[in-house]
């Protein structure tokens, strides 16, 4: 009887812990599309929206290459190793017919690729409109500002009365213009580093945020999965 007891006792705690199993790795896959989709969803707004202002792209194509191919990979392949949530087997048992990506779902990825998207193309405009921003001298390379509607017309720089551009240092190089059109397309080199580095910084945060569903960094913090912190380095590091 004994026996028996202990048989069915363990049976018990080994179907628990499938169970728990079973849902960590679903929510793990969850977690992959999360970051993926949202980072992407804001690569596509940060596309589209400088097309509908008429601005120069702020990211050329061998960046989202990068970014796809490179950047995004080692952190998207880490959240695989997050361990359960801590409340996992406190949630009910989800429905056989619950979609993998709901309507809320779909409402957060289109939220956070909208700010994605919006904060990478705000930087390329701000480098080429601003002479500081949060404090920090963006113009003490040289380079010559314009206003919002001459960014959007780029392409008639050449018209614009009295319009010079000047010379700048983009590192160890002085970036020459033979025309003012250029400003805009051999000219960006900088702004695209802007527009690149902030992508890349939001996508390594936005990895933190696909860590739990539910959860806050609070109760899961990120040293939980120290392969994501790992690959997060790498990322910055690329």
């Amino acid at each position: 009887m004994q026996v028996m007891a202990g048989s069915e006792f363990l049976l018990r705690s080994t179907i628990v812990s499938a169970v728990a199993e079973g849902r960590a790795i679903y929510n793990n896959i969850k977690a992959f599309i999360r970051y993926m989709i949202s980072s992407n969803v804001g690569e596509v707004i940060s596309i589209f929206l400088s097309a509908v202002l008429g601005i120069p792209e702020c990211l050329i194509p061998v960046q989202l290459l990068w970014l796809n191919l490179v950047i995004d990979g080692p952190p998207g392949t880490a959240l695989g190793f997050n361990p359960a949530d801590v409340d996992i087997m406190q949630k009910p048992p989800r429905k056989s017919n619950d979609a993998l990506i709901n309507s809320w779902v779909f409402f957060r990825y289109m939220v956070i690729g909208s700010y994605v998207g919006i904060a990478t193309v705000g930087i390329f405009i701000v480098w080429y409109t601003q002479a500081s921003f949060l404090g920090i001298n963006l113009v003490s390379d040289g380079h010559t500002l314009v206003d919002l509607s001459q960014l959007r017309n780029w392409g008639e720089g050449s018209s614009w009365p009295n319009f010079t551009v000047s010379p700048f240092k983009a590192g160890n190089r002085l970036i020459t213009f033979s025309d003012p059109c250029e400003y805009f397309t051999v000219g960006k080199v900088k702004a695209l580093t802007l527009s690149l580095s902030v992508l890349v910084a939001i996508e390594m945060f936005n990895s933190l945020n696909a860590l739990s569903e539910d959860n806050s960094l609070i109760k899961m913090p990120p040293w939980r999965n120290p392969w994501l912190l790992v690959s997060m380095s790498a990322s910055f590091g690329f």
